[in-house]
């Protein structure tokens, strides 16, 4: 049987859908064109565009009247489809990573934990403490709780942090998510 290692690729971007030339259906049209705008018929706006050599494109479908443009088609979609990358681009996706605790942490290794999760924080990531407890630990949840409460205000020493939502029990994990505020 294939493995389908690309089955979760995203979309590279989205743009809009725009009505052109004879699929805008309003009667009544708001024409921008040269620097003016003109309200007009769809059929002398059609003529208008066809004598320029060029598009007529809706832009804004939902004012009243719906608002086009009469420009090529081409060079405007490829202007949309720059714009949309530079806004995925611009947009940064924000991962959880996790920090994993335990009850017999000694200093040494916090230190370490405590370093790595103010690395996490700088790049802007969200950071997940958690404690896996097993066995008689189960017993001692509240000291769990107190491990967790006192990594986290060592945190707040180097940032301003709010942790977000309540300490969580998820069977024999405890965890808590604690973000930067920006």
């Amino acid at each position: 049987m294939r493995i389908h290692r690309h089955r979760h690729r995203k979309a590279k971007f989205s743009i809009p859908h725009f009505n052109v030339n004879e699929k805008i259906t309003a009667t009544e049209l708001r024409v921008v064109h040269e620097g003016k705008s003109d309200v007009m018929s769809r059929d002398a706006a059609l003529e208008l565009a066809q004598e320029a050599g060029l598009d007529l494109i809706e832009i804004s479908p939902k004012a009243q009247p719906p608002v086009c443009k009469i420009m090529d088609f081409g060079s405007f979609k490829y202007q949309k489809e720059k714009e949309a990358k530079q806004q995925r681009a611009a947009s940064k996706e924000v991962e959880i990573k996790g920090i994993r605790l335990s009850f017999r942490i000694g200093e040494n290794d916090i230190a370490v934990r405590r370093k790595q999760a103010l690395k996490f924080l700088s790049k802007g990531h969200k950071v997940r403490i958690e404690m896996i407890l097993r066995g008689r630990e189960k017993a001692h949840r509240g000291r769990a709780a107190e491990i967790i409460k006192t990594f986290a205000s060592s945190l707040k020493e180097e940032y301003d942090i709010r942790i977000e939502g309540d300490m969580k029990t998820v069977g024999n994990r405890m965890q808590t998510i604690v973000a930067r505020v920006s």
